[in-house]
Order: C-alpha cells, then structure tokens, then sequence
C-alpha cells in the first residue's frame, strides 16, 4: 500500500461497539497498518471525517479513504443515513463503501443497495471466518480495485 498524505487514512471504519472494532482491526492487521485506519463511533463522526467537520475541521478532505466499512446500527446518525449523505455529496459519491452488519434482513441489504452501498458484508459471529471475509474484502478494495479518478477530475 502505497503512503498517504498527512491526516489520511487508507481505511473509515464507522463502528459503535468497542469489541467488534477490536475484532474488525485484529482481522485487517494483515492487510492495513492501525495507524492507517480511522475509527468513528458514530455516524455523525465519521460524517465529519469525511466532510471535515467537527473535531475534524480543517482535514483536508481532498484526500479520502480508499475504502468505508459501515456497521448500520450507529448512534445518533445510522448507517443506512450515513450512506445516504455520502452518495449525496459529489466529493464522496464514488468512494467506495462496504456495509459491515450483523443484520441480515432483506430490507436493511435492499435499502443499502438502493443508496448506492457497494456491498453487504454480514458480520460472523466466528472470528476466525470474519478475519478471513475481511482480509479479502481490504485486499480487493485496496489492493486490487482500481478507483475511479479525483472528482475534481472526473469532469474532464
């Protein structure tokens, strides 16, 4: 994985529970540095990582992560509304984003396909079957997906 810009991250993990961010980072270890993912407990904070809002004003939102893991029950702002804001906003609209839940309801993956997620992961309750499900889904986003151009450029 190549270097990124100061205050980047390669990876946005949005996720509330304190054990299933534990588990998520000892799956992708192999894959991504911790110091190359970013971690928000709540909708509304990931939104302002992504937006540069908030305590993360100032971030140059220029630079976005290469992948969003998204866990749907989120407080304050939830995943399905989180998603939603990021397909509305041209800056966010194609970065990739990866529904990471332990729903399984056909509602919750309908409407996540329906505003544009790019996958529906569900999380397992074994560890050793989440770390590989995971180590493969980083592994094709960051390593083997090609992602689309800047979209300062995309109009050229």
């Amino acid at each position: 994985m190549s270097s990124l810009p100061v205050g980047s991250h390669a990876l946005l993990l949005i996720e509330d529970v304190p054990e299933d961010v534990k588990l998520i980072m000892s799956a992708l270890n192999k894959i991504v540095p911790p110091e190359q993912i970013q971690v928000a407990a709540s909708g509304e904070e990931g939104l302002d990582y992504l937006f540069g809002r908030g305590a993360f004003a100032g971030r140059d939102t220029r630079y976005q992560p290469a992948l969003v893991m998204l866990d749907l029950s989120l407080p304050r702002i939830d995943g399905l509304e989180v998603l939603r804001q990021i397909r509305a906003e041209a800056q966010t609209r194609v970065l990739p984003v990866v529904i990471v839940s332990a729903s399984s309801q056909q509602k919750d993956i309908r409407t996540a396909a329906q505003l544009g997620a790019n996958s529906f992961v569900r999380k397992s309750l074994d560890f050793v079957s989440l770390s590989e499900t995971l180590t493969l889904l980083a592994r094709y986003w960051l390593e083997l997906n090609i992602p689309p151009p800047h979209p300062s450029l995309m109009s050229r």
